[in-house]
């Protein structure tokens, strides 16, 4: 800078200005992954979006935060599969899952499990009155090296059916979805957005393989919590972040405090500082 002031010349000027935007954005990348540490916090991510009570209003909001997330990891440059989707009826989602590959996926994501909250004036009441909608977001890590979880095959139910999901760009419709139940513990994966059968049942085992990895995970969390006589601050289920479109408009964080003003660019995927300014409180506690 001083020898572009010394020469006066703009272009030099102009030259350090880029580098400074360059240095910036990879400094504030090398200081999130100073954030995420975590054992998982480097794998991919699979992600689950529900809707809570109240019909369509919640099955639209999950839609909403599914497009959002959707936006943002594409913002983030992560590869995204949408593995089910299971539309409401009259509108909005009953649930979705889909996958984020990309280093740092599930870490990122983890910043973001838990219940979420909109407040607005319904576009499905007649009488234009103010409603509150929940939507849940769970998150678990994808296992790297398959074989980790051993999964008896006659601990298993498979079937198959024809895609019904109503995704548009987002899911192939075709005859070979697969639902796997695994009996001892109720759980149920999904996976539709392949077009062969054996495509689908190879992703909804590697799924299924991460959930009963979680399910394990969070055994021994509470058998840990348990001797230790605590309870954890935050777990799925607790309201992690309210975004209010009426009567005045913005997005405000439940654990962090931070608000945003413009709600309309949070959902539209612009969750950076809601993200950063989570990992850095996280880091802090």
């Amino acid at each position: 800078m001083q020898l572009a002031q010394e020469e006066d010349d703009p272009s030099l000027s102009e030259d350090i200005a880029r580098g400074v935007g360059r240095l910036q954005r990879e400094v504030d990348r090398l200081e999130e992954e100073s954030l995420l540490s975590g054992e998982f916090d480097s794998h991919d991510a699979i992600v689950s979006i529900h809707p809570g009570a109240g019909g369509l209003e919640s099955q639209d909001w999950a839609e909403m935060l599914l497009r959002m997330y959707l936006r943002w990891a594409e913002t983030r440059g992560f590869k995204v599969d949408l593995n089910d989707l299971q539309p409401g009826e009259g509108g909005g989602i009953k649930s979705a899952t889909f996958t984020v590959h990309g280093r740092f996926a599930y870490g990122l994501f983890l910043s973001e499990k838990g219940v979420h909250r909109l407040v607005r004036i319904s576009p499905y009441d007649a009488s234009s009155r103010r409603h509150t909608s929940f939507a849940s977001l769970d998150v678990i890590p994808m296992l790297e090296a398959e074989g980790e979880i051993e999964i008896d095959s006659k601990d298993l139910r498979v079937e198959t059916y024809r895609s019904s999901g109503a995704g548009g760009q987002h899911v192939n419709v075709t005859d070979s979805a697969v639902r796997i139940t695994h009996i001892p513990t109720g759980t149920v994966v999904s996976c539709q957005n392949e077009r062969s059968q054996i495509s689908n049942r190879a992703t909804a085992m590697r799924i299924l393989e991460a959930r009963l990895a979680e399910l394990a995970r969070r055994q021994r969390e509470k058998e840990i919590e348990k001797l230790r006589g605590e309870k954890m601050d935050i777990g799925f289920g607790s309201q992690i972040r309210s975004y209010v479109l009426h009567p005045y408009r913005m997005a405000k964080d439940h654990r962090t405090d931070l608000e945003i003003g413009n709600v309309d660019a949070v959902l539209d995927g612009d969750l950076d500082e809601l993200i950063d300014a989570y990992l850095r409180w996280k880091t802090s506690r």
